[in-house]
């Protein structure tokens, strides 16, 4: 993955504790098991990320999932069916958690929705596009880059499949869509940043990445693009990158970032010329490696940190630009990742589908019958107010920047992304539903609670070893007091209560506020 030990990977010193090793694995991944947590402990924070980096991606693919389980059927062409399935059975199941938190973060950049595919084969489609994510999340940003502009899934999502070049009789133009979300929200933002990520001013005002004019020109690189092979009765095309179609691919010239190409300039080398453009922009560094600290850090890295990010971005020590792995490297061996934050706007709020993957992992959740049916989780009164792939735009479920108004934290002026879908109905449903799924499970899936039946009777033991797995320790005296006096007051005669008593910990662990805020 590129990059050696420095000194801001808090890799050297003493064996890390439980709570540190925990801590760092719920960073990293989703969870933290015995096992998990040994091996940390063992090889230290730097060897074990290094030794998942390294695991190639898993055999079975989402599509290829949906397929052999009889999805790919003509009365699922215009549905979802089985989409959710597949993705959840990676998220909770895949053995390869980093590479699968990786995947998800990016989901939440490189937006796609099941909320707007209106395509046939639109659930196959979706599985292929987290597919192509997983497969790319340690490789370049640049084929990153490449592979989603030109998938089924981005295409359809945002209207570069069949964009045309203008036609001067009836007064088309090409589409702007996807032009304009490349650069604001994949790859360059909407301000000049420095290389910590601060916005570049003059007077105080920031400086604009791009103009309107440099969207049109943008626009006219993204026409001739369409399906590879279409067959209706088939999904294979969306599994495909978009096939270049010349007669549809505008002529005209094109002037964006600094950038100039003749009229008549072959479509496909423009499309190499604008991805280049763009990913090797001074912005991306920053702007990609601020975001991934914050899916999986701290809402609010210093500009040191963002800026130690951005450099493994620029050079991962082997003179690779944009490679994913040494960035994730960078961004979870950091010291200000690796020490837990006392200042205002430390650490984050764990986003809920998170939570979810979380209990599956922590309880070895399993699907009896491989159905993997946890279903559609984004109803915000009933279910966790979110689902992987389900945004409710290509703005995410929440912007990188947001502030929550009317809060302390507002007046703080601190970035807290994930309060964005936090209200008071989104905090009652949340804890509803996680008492179902924690004593029922939620379709076949269901955890697994047997290690710690035998601490069932000693509720402070339970408490103890449960906070340090779920929260690295994070619930102080007072949580532990009045969960310990609440579980110690059921009655523990039988298995069943014994029972009873592990799930109301586990409960009350990941409803409190130590543990959604996970610093």
């Amino acid at each position: 993955c590129g990059g050696g030990a420095s000194e801001n990977e808090g890799s050297v010193g003493p064996a890390p504790t439980d709570a540190e090793a925990v801590r760092f694995l719920t960073q990293a991944g989703f969870s933290a098991s015995a096992e998990s947590i040994a091996a940390v402990k063992t090889s230290g924070f730097a060897n074990w990320l290094d030794s998942q980096l390294a695991l190639p991606v898993q055999d079975v693919s989402r599509y290829d999932w949906m397929v052999a389980n009889g999805y790919a059927i003509e009365a699922n062409r215009s549905n979802f069916t089985g989409t959710d399935n597949a993705i959840w059975l990676k998220l909770m199941s895949s053995p390869d958690p980093v590479r699968q938190r990786m995947t998800l973060a990016l989901s939440e950049i490189f937006v796609v929705s099941m909320q707007g595919l209106p395509i046939e084969w639109r659930g196959l489609c979706m599985a292929h596009y987290a597919d192509l994510l997983e497969k790319n999340a340690f490789g370049t940003y640049r084929q990153l880059l490449q592979e989603v502009t030109l998938s089924v899934g981005m295409g359809s999502y945002l209207n570069m499949l069949g964009n045309r070049k203008e036609d001067t009789f009836t007064g088309r133009l090409p589409d702007e869509n996807y032009a304009r979300e490349v650069m604001q929200l994949f790859t360059i933002g909407l301000y000049k940043l420095n290389a910590d990520g601060t916005q570049q001013t003059v007077n105080g005002v920031p400086q604009d990445t791009y103009t309107q004019d440099e969207i049109k020109g943008l626009a006219r690189v993204f026409t001739g693009w369409d399906y590879d092979r279409y067959n209706a009765s088939v999904p294979d095309h969306a599994a495909r990158p978009m096939a270049f179609v010349a007669s549809r691919h505008s002529p005209e010239t094109k002037s964006f970032l600094g950038v100039n190409l003749p009229a008549g300039t072959d479509g496909v080398g423009e499309l190499r010329v604008a991805l280049d453009t763009l990913a090797n922009h001074p912005n991306v560094g920053p702007f990609i490696g601020k975001q991934l600290i914050q899916r999986l850090v701290t809402s609010n890295p210093s500009a040191a940190y963002v800026g130690r990010v951005a450099a493994v971005f620029a050079n991962n020590g082997q003179g690779v630009r944009g490679d994913l792995a040494a960035v994730v490297r960078a961004v979870l061996l950091d010291v200000e990742a690796r020490t837990p934050s006392t200042q205002p706007g430390g650490g984050k709020l764990r986003e809920p589908m998170v939570r979810l993957v979380q209990w599956a992992r922590t309880f070895s959740a399993a699907s009896p019958l491989g159905q993997w049916n946890v279903g559609n989780m984004s109803s915000a009164s009933t279910r966790l107010g979110q689902s992987p792939l389900r945004s409710p735009s290509v703005f995410n479920f929440f912007r990188p920047g947001y502030v929550p108004p009317g809060t302390t934290l507002g007046t703080a002026a601190l970035t807290a992304p994930e309060f964005q879908l936090t209200n008071e109905s989104t905090v009652v449903g949340y804890a509803n539903w996680m008492q179902t799924v924690i004593g029922s499970g939620v379709g076949e899936v269901k955890g697994d609670y047997t290690p710690w039946l035998s601490l069932a009777t000693a509720p402070t033991a339970l408490f103890d070893e449960l906070n340090t797995l779920l929260a690295a320790g994070q619930l102080g005296v007072a949580s532990r007091a009045t969960i310990t006096s609440a579980v110690g007051s059921m009655a523990s005669a039988t298995d069943a209560n014994k029972l009873n008593r592990v799930y109301a910990t586990v409960w009350l662990i990941m409803c409190s506020p130590e543990y959604l805020v996970e610093m």
